[in-house]
């Protein structure tokens, strides 16, 4: 009996040490909290700040060092005395994350009451941007003839020389060539001096009938008050069986009174173009006299605006198409031209000089 009574009271001695034990380790974890609270409430920069966490929670910080004395406590203690050090981290976190969000907050408080706020000053008004007066007008023409009916074409700019003369009527010695001012490129190939080789394109790769317009940039040796190396051009076709001049005349006239307004006048002048036979120059009303002259319209009351004509059989042939069967119209525009008249601009450089004080004249 006496060796079972010296067992419990081993026992119970045991107990007692390891109670003492973890009291020490809460009692240190308890004291490490208060520290860690009267050390932040000291701390003035981020950079301490950031110290003093590192040196409370860090892998080899304060409240590690307590913890390394749980491995050696009994198995059915350990819990305890882990969920305390948990408590006591969460509530370092928290603290250490308030003192963070008071220092920047008092770092911002500082830096606004550096700034001096002039209400005096007038706003910043930003910058818009604008669509290009050409892009503007383009888009424009386009959903004119678009509303019409016309689909819309395009090409490649760097042409073959069939193209752009041979199927359009310019024999390679036609004089005619001389008027296009030609930049030709490597290979044999030349930059395109209208959009008409769309034309021939459509009318190889199309079934009939055809309706469409051929917007785009083109290429011709020219520079001037009224001649630009590049500018931009949008040519119309219609091909079907009964097409007339007067067709013609009635699209081109409704074109001009949506784009210069109601009543706008349109007459056509016989002219000559290798693709078109009969050809015919295109004038409106002077949109600025109304038609009574003046400056601007050298005292005719007439502006010419556009080139047309009935597609001429040998073209209609050369794409293939029986010019006893069918016929067409053609005509080409040049997009400054019409934002030259419409806008009352003289030189037509200014478009590609980039001067954002002429660009910003036309927001819309």
């Amino acid at each position: 009996m006496w060796w079972t009574s010296y067992v419990q009271d081993r026992m119970a001695a045991n107990e007692q040490v390891n109670e003492m034990s973890i009291q020490g380790l809460f009692s240190e974890l308890d004291g490490l909290e208060q520290e860690a609270k009267d050390r932040a409430s000291g701390v003035d920069t981020e950079g301490e700040l950031t110290a003093l966490t590192k040196d409370f929670l860090g892998k080899k910080g304060r409240v590690q060092q307590v913890l390394r004395g749980i491995g050696s406590m009994e198995p059915e203690d350990r819990p305890r005395v882990g969920a305390r050090a948990n408590e006591i981290k969460a509530i370092l976190e928290a603290l250490f994350a308030a003192r963070l969000a008071d220092l920047e907050q008092q770092t911002e408080d500082r830096d606004l009451a550096k700034r001096k706020l002039d209400l005096t000053l007038p706003g910043r008004v930003p910058t818009c941007g604008v669509a290009h007066p050409i892009h503007a007008i383009r888009v424009e023409m386009e959903g004119i003839f678009s509303r019409m009916g016309f689909d819309v074409a395009r090409g490649p700019q760097a042409e073959e020389d069939f193209f752009n003369f041979e199927a359009l009527n310019f024999p390679p010695d036609h004089p005619a060539r001389d008027m296009q001012d030609t930049l030709v490129i490597e290979g044999g190939r030349l930059l395109r001096t209208h959009t008409s080789p769309v034309q021939v394109r459509t009318m190889l790769g199309y079934e009939l009938p055809i309706r469409i317009i051929a917007p785009g940039a083109v290429y011709r040796r020219d520079d001037d008050i009224t001649h630009s190396p590049m500018f931009y051009q949008i040519e119309g076709l219609h091909i079907d069986k009964g097409v007339t001049l007067a067709h013609l005349k009635g699209v081109l006239t409704h074109f001009a009174q949506e784009l210069f307004g109601d009543g706008t006048g349109v007459r056509l002048r016989p002219s000559f173009f290798p693709f078109t036979e009969p050809s015919v120059e295109v004038d409106i009303a002077c949109i600025f006299c109304h038609g009574d002259g003046c400056r601007v319209c050298s005292r005719t009351g007439w502006l010419e605006i556009l080139g047309a004509g009935m597609v001429d059989p040998n073209v209609l042939r050369d794409c293939g198409v029986d010019p006893e069967v069918w016929s067409g119209w053609a005509f080409g525009v040049g997009v400054e031209r019409v934002a030259m008249l419409k806008y009352g601009i003289k030189d037509i450089r200014l478009f590609y000089e980039s001067d954002q004080r002429f660009l910003s004249q036309f927001q819309r």
